[in-house]
């Protein structure tokens, strides 16, 4: 007997081990999911849905075949022209319209909206999922433009990817995201591709299968144990009785006890004693099994709470717009930025640097240019900060144009002040621009500011929902400069302390230029509001950060016949001459960032948080 036990529990142990790894193997589900799109399509341009993407679980992998032969363009389909299953007969070659291919494969991937912005007017084939057929669809977008440029390297990506022949690359995006496929650029995107999702494979008998086989495998060798030990203790001598075998013993009668007439009613008696008995756990757990079920029943016909109605009936909150870029994109952005700007400032290139900058940043790079290219004796311009991005404060939109406001600064040097940087970018197609690069006050406290993640509102310049609006903060602040206290009128606006800016260009220090100018000659400052837009960004105070741009022109004209005027340094090289019989004339440009109290605070005075201020034009009198 203890051999058989031994035995049924070696063939249980070989079961269970055999069955839990057949579950891990044979019997188990693919780990893997993969649909495949063959396109016949001459659009220059791709794009995967975010729902595509996201149809199963995971991460992405994407395989894509560059090399195509793509034949003349079908007619254009109003709706779904083919499915992931489908295999489209590819177009004839007639003589007029050979055909071409390209090995070339570029894939980028962003926000929705950011790909179908750089797209525009662009032909292009949209591959979404359909959750109903449970397949991949493809509808080709007839546009009026057959070619688009190079997508890689545009600041709208969250990750690009280029290679020749074939392209494989994993990626893992929220819905909101899709991604761009071209070949380059003018002939028809890559045709084929699929995508693979991972599938987590749940086998839940084959752990304790295993655990169970082992199990009856280490009691299986033990009752082998025991029947060996059992059997070799059976082979010794064996003492016989001496009077024979034992005779059975007569069972004894069982005494009378006589019971109550009353307890014989209604007792079953044999079998049916035996099953009632039986019974009895069953009947107990399906009463209690009723009394569950009748409670459930009275939950589900119960009226509703006055909460669970409220929630159920109350409108769902309004969602803001996306942020123009993330913190990473801002911060890959700013690199770039950063390194031409500091290309085009060792070559001196005007147009390089036109690439990356605009409008005050651009005017003040660009009169360096021309000044150093006059004269050895100009320096060039302080370098854009790199190696920390301190502040990310994105705007809320999802149109063009759209900006970007940060902060930089160098954390291996503490002697070059942070930088503040407005950020511009005019179409999907262009890259961001900085349009002012202001260099921040030593004691400049910042008010807080929503989170990259978050973004912020871009007012305008007359919005009501500050105590003085930014255009006249801008103004007001020109008229203190020009005019001082005396003379500006919003003078008490602005806070004096920590505003070095009045002690260079201030009133006072014009009335000192015009006292150090010989009397042979006149000096004559005019301000002004530059031509540039005022920016206005919301913080969580409900104040705002504005940047502006201010113009002071300074002209120094003589006042007797025969005498010059003499330029010299920055001026006399941008203008360049030396001495004038007419005059001279400089305008400098002036970036400045406030922060401007909300309407809870209206007798706090605004600050000036920053500016740069630079030479931007110098001419003779004309």
């Amino acid at each position: 007997m203890r051999f058989i036990i031994a035995i049924v529990l070696f063939v249980v142990a070989f079961v269970g081990i055999g069955l839990g790894i057949a579950e891990r193997t044979v019997f188990a589900e693919a780990d893997r999911v993969t649909e495949s799109v063959a396109l016949d399509s001459t659009a220059p341009v791709t794009v995967i849905d975010g729902s595509a993407l996201n149809a199963f679980d995971g991460r992405q992998t994407l395989a894509i075949l560059g090399g195509v032969e793509a034949g003349p363009a079908p007619a254009p389909s109003a709706g779904p022209s083919g499915s992931p299953s489908a295999d489209p007969s590819p177009s004839p070659i007639t003589e007029t319209a050979a055909a071409t291919e390209s090995d070339a494969i570029a894939a980028v991937y962003g926000t929705t909206t950011d790909v179908l912005g750089w797209v525009g007017e662009s032909s292009y084939t949209l591959v979404t999922w359909d959750a109903e057929e449970q397949e991949l669809v493809t509808e080709e977008v007839v546009g009026s433009e057959t070619a688009v440029p190079a997508p890689i390297g545009s600041d709208l990506w969250y990750g690009e990817f280029e290679g020749s022949g074939e392209l494989g690359l994993t990626v893992n995006v929220p819905r909101d995201v899709s991604l761009l496929m071209v070949s380059d650029g003018t002939l028809p995107a890559p045709q084929e591709f699929s995508i693979t999702w991972p599938l987590e494979v749940d086998s839940p008998l084959a752990t304790p299968l295993t655990i169970a086989g082992f199990a009856a495998l280490l009691l299986g060798l033990l009752a082998l144990i025991w029947a060996l030990v059992h059997m070799r203790r059976q082979r010794g001598p064996r003492r016989k009785s001496p009077k024979g075998p034992k005779m059975p013993r007569v069972p004894k009668p069982s005494r009378y006890r006589p019971v109550k007439s009353s307890t014989l009613i209604g007792r079953p008696k044999g079998r049916r004693a035996v099953r009632r008995i039986a019974l009895l756990p069953g009947a107990l757990a399906t009463a209690l099994l009723l009394s569950a079920c009748g409670i459930g029943d009275g939950l589900s016909i119960s009226q509703p709470t006055e909460a669970a109605t409220a929630s159920s009936t109350a409108e769902p909150e309004e969602e803001l717009p996306p942020v123009a870029v993330t913190a990473r994109q801002a911060e890959r952005i700013i690199d770039r930025l950063a390194a031409t700007v500091a290309e085009a400032d060792e070559a001196a290139n005007g147009d390089l640097a036109a690439s990356r900058l605009v409008g005050p940043a651009l005017a003040l790079r660009q009169a360096n240019y021309a000044a150093r290219a006059n004269s050895a004796d100009v320096a060039a311009l302080p370098a854009i900060p790199t190696g920390s991005v301190d502040l990310v404060l994105p705007q809320q939109t999802d149109v063009w144009p759209r900006q970007v406001f940060a902060i930089v600064s160098d954390p291996e040097d503490e002697t070059v002040p942070p930088l503040a940087i407005v950020l511009t970018q005019a179409a999907a197609r262009d890259q961001y621009r900085a349009s002012h690069l202001i260099t921040l006050e030593p004691q400049a406290t910042l008010p807080e500011v929503p989170p990259a993640s978050l973004g912020t509102a871009f007012l305008g310049a007359d919005t009501p929902f500050l105590p003085v609006q930014p255009a006249t903060v801008v103004q007001s602040y020109a008229e203190v400069l020009l005019l001082g206290e005396a003379g500006a009128p919003n003078f008490a606006l602005f806070q004096a302390e920590g505003d070095s800016l009045r002690t260079q260009i201030g009133f006072e220090k014009k009335e000192e230029r015009r006292a150090a100018i010989p009397s042979t000659a006149a000096i004559d400052f005019t301000n002004g509001v530059g031509d540039a837009d005022i920016i206005t960004m919301s913080t969580l105070d409900a104040g705002a950060l504005v940047v502006g741009y201010l113009t002071e022109t300074e002209t120094v004209t003589p006042t007797q016949s025969g005498a010059t005027v003499n330029a010299s340094g920055t001026v006399a090289a941008l203008a360049n001459i030396e001495s004038s019989e007419r005059g001279i004339t400089a305008t400098y440009g002036v970036q400045v960032l406030f922060y401007v109290p909300s309407l809870e605070n209206p007798d706090d005075p605004v600050v000036l948080l920053g500016y740069t201020q630079g030479l931007v034009a110098a001419s003779e009198v004309q």
